[in-house]
């Protein structure tokens, strides 16, 4: 393998039902960055049917090209089918650096294209950089989160990793950018799919995601019930863009569903304001939330460690402390409303 015949970032630009995810932006975002230190182009790919108008929205946000599989057949992610997709561009285009989503169907989708490609992956990265040999340095939290790794895919290309969804930031639109839209060969057939969709069934956690919202009020064992987390939805409820969010020992406890946890194994979020309460403050966790703008820690220990990283520390009762900042915001909004 001659590595000077790669060049250029590319990103996969995940959709569901003709949407764009948050991490396809942040992607653009990230890739960006690495497209400039090399002195390439940024690129995206984007699958689906009907993709016009995403693929204009891809240029807006920064891709220099965007190279699009349009077909019927390709309505739905499969992974047959996408990754045949992917990898055979990347066999014509030979594009350095490939990043892609750390989703349910990232998680997927990458391994299988990385092993056709018989090249390396590492996945759920949280950092990314060049370093002076031209090489992609990913980063992820290695030993349950005690120390984090850096990992070099030197020998081979593409160089490709996942990225946590929310721990980006995303690229900025600008209507006037301007990039070339090309269309990749759909050469599926559907004999190449071994899959069948047969039925999609969706839960919808709550009303806003917490990779959304821009104020997350959680908890963890300090609540000390399930119950708890009703007191934690009032106080988000106060607010326009408000979640509530757990620790990983509420959701081993039973206490509320995976969807709600923020950290290593969960959810990677950047909120406005973050409310952890009863929240001890592991290095587990804390990899979830410490680029929220504002921490805000309400803790009977004086000496937990999420006051270490917080802005703001409360120590004191929650089921005190937080009845009282409900009634501190409501009068806050009363006497806005008033103006």
């Amino acid at each position: 393998m001659d590595l000077k015949d790669y060049k250029g970032v590319w990103t996969f630009a995940e959709q569901h039902d003709g949407e764009l995810l948050g991490v396809s932006i942040e992607l653009l975002g990230e890739g960006r960055k690495l497209a400039d230190a090399l002195g390439v182009e940024l690129s995206a790919v984007l699958i689906g049917s009907g993709m016009d108008e995403l693929a204009k929205t891809l240029v807006e946000h920064g891709a220099d090209n965007v190279y699009v599989a349009d077909d019927p057949i390709l309505a739905q992610y499969q992974n047959d089918s996408y990754s045949k997709v992917i990898k055979e561009a990347i066999d014509k285009y030979k594009p350095e650096i490939v990043l892609v989503g750390a989703t349910h169907e990232g998680r997927e989708l990458a391994p299988s294209v990385a092993a056709m490609l018989e090249t390396g992956l590492t996945a759920d990265c949280t950092a990314l950089a060049i370093n002076d040999d031209g090489n992609l340095v990913q980063t992820r939290p290695a030993f349950g989160g005690n120390l984090m790794a850096e990992i070099l895919t030197a020998k081979h290309r593409p160089q490709m990793a996942t990225v946590r969804p929310g721990v980006m930031d995303k690229a900025k639109k600008n209507a006037d950018n301007k990039g070339n839209i090309v269309k990749l060969d759909a050469d599926v057939k559907p004999e190449d799919i071994r899959t069948k969709i047969v039925e999609q069934v969706r839960e919808v956690a709550g009303k806003i995601s917490l990779t959304d919202a821009d104020v997350i009020v959680a908890g963890g064992l300090g609540l000390g019930s399930a119950d708890g987390f009703k007191l934690l939805q009032e106080l988000a409820d106060e607010f326009t863009n408000g979640t509530i969010a757990a620790s990983r020992a509420c959701v081993d406890a039973g206490w509320i569903d995976h969807s709600y946890q923020v950290g290593q194994t969960g959810v990677t979020v950047k909120p406005q304001i973050y409310f952890a309460c009863g929240i001890s403050g592991m290095i587990q966790h804390v990899s979830g939330m410490k680029g929220s703008k504002y921490i805000v820690a309400i803790n009977k220990n004086p000496e937990a460690d999420i006051f270490d990283i917080a802005d703001y520390g409360i120590v004191g009762d929650l089921y005190e402390v937080v009845p009282a900042i409900i009634e501190e915001v409501k009068k806050a909004k009363a006497a806005a409303a008033e103006e």
